[in-house]
């Protein structure tokens, strides 16, 4: 019979994420779950109520309610066509639009406003940079249903007050006003008199907004264009009496409750939807691209969207650039570990000892048992070697004389003499709580 040779198969290409993409892993992970386990504690305490809404939303929503001539509509969104339906699709670049659409498709305003409140993943397409990547993930707050200045002035202290509980130093806050929409296009049609007469100061990016967004050249960053855009009118100067009521109001709350802040006429927004209070915390500590949190009163994006016309304001942060806030001026956080290291000896006492080890689970310490069994347990030495660099407290010996009274050996891992004990399995809850209060 002869004998059938086979081709060497190709060695499989190593698959790597996308660029801008990033893996989150452990121990980083933890840093993350301690984040947003602070903010949820926060938000409760505030009485916002966590929503959480597709990644993917139809395109239509961010176009009608962000802008069509915006940054994040003209060159950063993921849209697709899906091709079993043909249906125009968006990964989400923010959420704000997302939580409206949810609002006005459930008629979650029925019975009155809503706080709310989203953790989770956002997609745009721009250059990964420090602390901007692709896939970048926001906290946010939503205030639905409140016109008021107070609800302002509740979400401004509200992203304060998680700067303070995170131990964050060194922000500042920025306030301007937008105006309702009438006051707006006033100082619109003033913005574009100014910047006709200079048009040989503007670069190509002005000079395509001037007549369809003028109001973005004053977000510009082009330093040659800085002394034409200091000149140029101020929004403030266009606001009519209840608008200047409005901001007035918002700065006497902040100021009774000692938040100090700066007026920014320049301050505008990244999307079309914002009217009345815009804001942003900055810090200088990570270079040029500063801002925190941003965010501002839209009272108009649900009627946008098909709703029932109603006020609401919000902000967005950026978790991976206040993650690194937090690494560069807060102290390093403590490697989690587990309470326990489990030492199985041999085979022979696995299932004895996985039976206590569930035991203890269940009773609320945590556990990290050896694992080898298809290689044999290993050595003691190389087991007591990785109970050591686990990080835990206390190491249970599971020996198989032991197990035999109904016994397991308790030592101290972490005392620096290594004292040991046997404890009764039988007690199982009892030191149970010993060894979490001691950990």
């Amino acid at each position: 019979m002869s004998e059938k040779i086979h081709a060497a198969s190709p060695k499989p290409t190593k698959m790597v994420g996308v660029k801008g993409m990033n893996d989150i892993l452990p121990p980083d992970s933890a840093r993350w779950e301690w984040f947003e386990d602070k903010v949820r504690h926060l938000m409760a305490r505030y009485a916002y109520r966590n929503i959480r809404t597709p990644i993917v939303e139809p395109t239509a929503l961010f176009v009608r309610g962000l802008g069509e001539v915006t940054d994040i509509v003209e060159k950063e969104m993921y849209s697709f066509e899906d091709r079993l339906n043909g249906e125009a699709l968006t990964l989400r670049p923010e959420c704000t639009a997302g939580v409206v659409r949810a609002v006005v498709e459930h008629n979650l305003l029925y019975e009155g406003g809503k706080r709310l409140y989203y953790i989770g993943p956002m997609f745009r397409h721009e250059r990964p940079q420090r602390g901007r990547y692709r896939q970048f993930h926001q906290v946010g707050a939503e205030v639905l249903g409140f016109g008021g200045p107070e609800v302002d002035a509740e979400l401004i202290l509200l992203a304060s007050a998680l700067f303070k509980e995170l131990g964050l130093r060194d922000i500042r806050l920025e306030l301007n006003s937008l105006g309702q929409p009438v006051e707006r296009l006033a100082h619109r049609a003033a913005l574009i008199v100014h910047f006709e007469q200079h048009l040989d100061v503007l670069d190509e990016e002005a000079k395509r907004r001037l007549h369809t967004n003028p109001l973005r050249i004053l977000d510009t960053k082009n330093p040659a264009m800085k002394t034409v855009v200091a000149s140029a009118p101020q929004l403030l100067s266009f606001l009519g009496e209840a608008s200047m009521a409005h901001f007035n109001a918002l700065r006497t709350i902040l100021d009774a409750n000692g938040l100090s802040y700066t007026i920014n006429p320049r301050l505008v927004r990244g999307m079309d939807y914002y009217n009345l209070t815009v804001f942003e915390f900055i810090t200088e500590s990570l270079g040029s691209q500063g801002t925190l949190c941003g965010g501002g009163r839209y009272d108009y994006l649900i009627e946008q969207v098909g709703g029932k016309p109603a006020p609401a304001v919000g902000w967005g942060l950026g978790i991976e650039r206040l993650l690194e806030l937090i690494q560069e001026q807060c102290e390093p956080m403590a490697a989690l570990s587990p309470d326990v290291y489990a030492i199985i000896p041999d085979v022979a006492s696995l299932s004895a000892a996985i039976r206590v080890i569930e035991a203890l689970r269940q009773a609320g310490v945590s556990v990290q048992m050896h694992a080898g069994v298809g290689e044999g347990m290993g050595s003691m030495k190389s087991q007591f070697k990785k109970a050591d660099s686990s990080g835990a407290a206390y190491g249970l010996i599971f020996g198989g004389d032991e197990l035999a009274l109904g016994q397991v050996i308790v030592k101290s891992l972490r005392d620096g003499v290594g004292a040991q004990r046997l404890e009764d399995l039988t007690c199982v809850a009892q030191w149970a709580h010993t060894l979490q209060s001691t950990h």
